[in-house]
């Protein structure tokens, strides 16, 4: 549980530097929706969105790296028996 939490913390913060670094390309560009309501909306749902892929990416990180221990582990035995044998 406590994974999930760091995960869910870190995905919120890196859509929040994301939204901050993509904040002078708006800026400059001058594209706002036509109501208030709109640029909000616009806004929270891109937020949403983006913390959402920051959490499957961390998710999917964390399954390639099990695999790949996993596939360390497994191995690991099978060369030091060989060097026992030698």
């Amino acid at each position: 549980m406590a994974q999930r939490i760091i995960d869910l913390v870190l995905s919120a913060l890196a859509a929040l530097v994301s939204v901050l670094l993509s904040w002078p390309y708006w800026r400059d560009f001058s594209y706002w929706p036509e109501s208030p309501a709109m640029w909000w909306l616009y806004f929270i749902l891109g937020y949403c969105l983006a913390v959402y892929v920051f959490y499957a990416f961390l998710g999917s990180l964390r399954t390639l790296f099990l695999h790949d221990s996993l596939g360390r582990q497994e191995a690991a035995p099978d060369t030091s028996s060989r060097e026992k044998q030698s």
